[in-house]
């Protein structure tokens, strides 16, 4: 270890189901529940006989209850089981949507442009009308006259808008069908004058000069005259009516595929990409996953250092792990991509003061090796030829500890604890430096202009060598020893002396959280985003352990023993989310994966996990 000198709406009237009245009320439902008969586009159809007299008072229907049938009905229709929507409806006295939209719907699908249009004109009545959320609202009162003036300018436009995607449809397979006449009376005479969208108009009229469908297709990025087409453009029609009057499109595996994404989001040792669609997985069960399948295992102990590990590093592509060791070499390990086990590929000697920060150029060409604080010099690795492309030092008084790549892979930054803060290019060349930094850790942002450098004065402040202004983005109480950022810059993981773990949105500029459990003294320890969409961190510490936590939780979902000296640093693999790695002062790397066979009992070095809602 390295010591360091710092100190739910109403439905609309006609919309409402008959449940609760006599049987012939319920017939007369059942013969008006928006479901035409002999449907022209596969609609079940409403066609039944007349229910027996002496059929009882059917029990009334909650909303929740009918919202049920409704999306049970949708699913079944697209299944094609029409004849069991039919029954459903008639026994509920429900109706899947309302006449006017099974109407429009029948008309869309089959290209009766004029009748659609004709009945969009009927469907106006039934869309969010200002007047209709006034009625909602139960009180005029409740909204002012500027948002009953927004709601009719907003119902203006949506009429607009729908009324623009039925002409561009009919404009594109006139188009198709060779009718360019009749596509430019359509271009001319009905989708210019609702001056809606002047800039689409303009690309429309282009495709006039299409030689032919196939160059109509690509270019519009259409899928031409058809049920395809159609279909996607009457689920765009869909969002700007209300539920009531035609639901959206294929909501029930919407509701399931949302209930799946939250399960995952609550489990505590989720680390895989979970399938969007709904086929992988069970809808019988709820989402759970193993600890047995989280990197909580002990895969390999790789000895190959002879004194203590500071620092290890996975490649960006995941395919190699950098180890820098007080032994004054680097090791450069070769994951096996089907065995995810790490083997010897080559040794990097030469390093007098000991290896403490290890940082791989972007496309993993290059690794710079910095030493501890009394090291002035840098060394720049060709990883794929084993060459020392540069042995850097400015000056014999530098403390060069810590260096970070621009994302360009052509310049880095360095410095230490005496005040240097460098900018180079790859042959060490000075392009830039700033004074009375005194640096302990570096990041590049990806914006390739902001540099981010912890200080002596217990913060983090953003530096940009473009125009040499600098901020302070983030404030401690006590010394940051390391940190990192996450892919996506927006959040950075602090290793803070005497404090432990702590959390912080660069962006908003505040401290979202400190993790609990690890020991942090005045030792430089490193940490780590990790996992799969990076959901969890993990970091060293000098009772030994490694510890593991989900993002949002700051208690510990894992703690891993095994090492008998300080953890220095923790990697996480950036490709393979079950596979880590830690380095000791007790000379040895750990690699953590899933347990071997996923009915072996708890293996030594996994303690007790915790519940995120401990």
């Amino acid at each position: 270890m390295q010591a360091n000198g710092t100190g739910g709406q109403e439905p609309e009237p006609q919309m409402s189901c008959r449940n609760g009245e006599s049987s012939s009320s319920v017939a007369g439902a059942v013969h008006s529940n928006g479901l035409m008969p002999s449907a022209n586009n596969g609609l079940p159809s409403t066609e039944s006989t007349e229910p027996d007299s002496s059929v009882k008072k059917k029990k009334r229907l909650s909303q929740s209850d009918e919202d049920v049938i409704r999306l049970i009905g949708q699913h079944l229709h697209g299944l094609g089981l029409n004849q069991t929507v039919d029954l459903l409806m008639q026994e509920s006295g429900c109706r899947l949507e309302h006449p006017a939209a099974t109407k429009f719907r029948n008309h869309v699908m089959e290209g009766e442009w004029e009748k659609a249009e004709s009945d969009l004109n009927e469907l106006k009545a039934l869309m969010h009308s200002p007047s209709a959320v006034v009625v909602r609202a139960r009180s005029p009162l409740n909204i002012s006259t500027i948002s009953f003036m927004n709601l009719l300018i907003d119902f203006v436009l949506f009429f607009q808008r729908m009324k623009f995607l039925l002409l561009q449809q009919k404009y594109l397979e006139y188009l198709e069908d060779g009718k360019v006449l009749e596509a430019l009376q359509v271009l001319r005479a009905e989708l210019t004058p609702l001056k809606y969208n002047t800039e689409r108009i303009h690309i429309l009229s282009g495709y006039l000069m299409c030689s032919n469908s196939d160059d109509l297709r690509a270019k519009a990025e259409w899928e031409g005259k058809g049920t395809a087409s159609r279909s996607k453009l009457l689920d765009k029609l869909q969002t700007y009516l209300p539920p009531s009057v035609m639901l959206p499109p294929r909501r029930l595996q919407t509701l399931l595929r949302q209930a799946v994404e939250l399960q995952r989001d609550r489990c505590l040792y989720h680390n895989t990409k979970l399938d969007s669609g709904l086929d992988s997985v069970s809808l019988l069960i709820d989402h759970v996953c193993s600890r047995k399948q989280f990197p909580c295992y002990t895969q390999q102990i790789l000895t190959e250092h002879c004194n203590e590990v500071w620092f290890c590093k996975f490649s960006n592509d995941g395919t190699k792990l950098a180890s820098g060791s007080k032994d004054t070499t680097v090791i450069i390990w070769q994951v096996d991509p089907d065995t995810h086990l790490l083997k010897q590929l080559k040794t990097l000697e030469g390093h007098a003061y000991g290896v403490s920060y290890l940082a791989w150029s972007p496309d993993d060409t290059y690794l710079i090796a910095c030493g501890p604080d009394d090291c002035s010099e840098l060394w720049l690795w060709n990883i794929q030829t084993g060459e020392l492309r540069t042995k850097m030092s400015q000056s014999h008084e530098d403390s060069l500890t810590s260096v970070a790549w621009n994302p360009d892979g052509k310049r880095f930054v360095t410095g230490g604890q005496r005040g240097q803060f460098y900018q180079c290019d790859l042959d060490g060349n000075l392009l830039d430096s700033w004074e009375g930094v005194r640096v302990q850790c570096l990041w590049c942002l990806n914006d390739g202009r902001t540099v981010l450098a912890s200080d002596t004065h217990q913060r983090i402040r953003g530096y940009n060598f473009e125009d040499l202004t600098d901020r302070n983005i983030v404030q401690e109480d006590h010394p940051v020893m390391s940190f990192t950022v996450s892919k996506n810059g927006r959040l950075a993981l602090l290793n803070v002396a005497t404090q432990g773990v702590h959390l912080w949105d660069l962006q908003d500029r505040v401290l979202v959280r400190k993790y609990q459990g690890v020991t942090q003294g005045f030792y430089t320890i490193h940490s780590c985003f990790g996992g799969y969409n990076e959901d969890f961190i993990a970091s060293g510490s000098e009772d030994h352990k490694v510890y593991i936590w989900h993002k949002r939780s700051e208690l510990p979902i894992a703690e891993l023993t095994g090492h008998t000296r300080t953890v220095n640093c923790v990697s996480w693999n950036p490709v393979l989310p079950g596979l880590m790695a830690s380095a000791s002062d007790d000379g040895t790397i750990r690699v953590w994966g899933p347990a071997p066979f996923l009915d072996s009992q708890e293996p030594e070095g996994l303690t007790e996990c915790y519940s995120m809602d401990s």
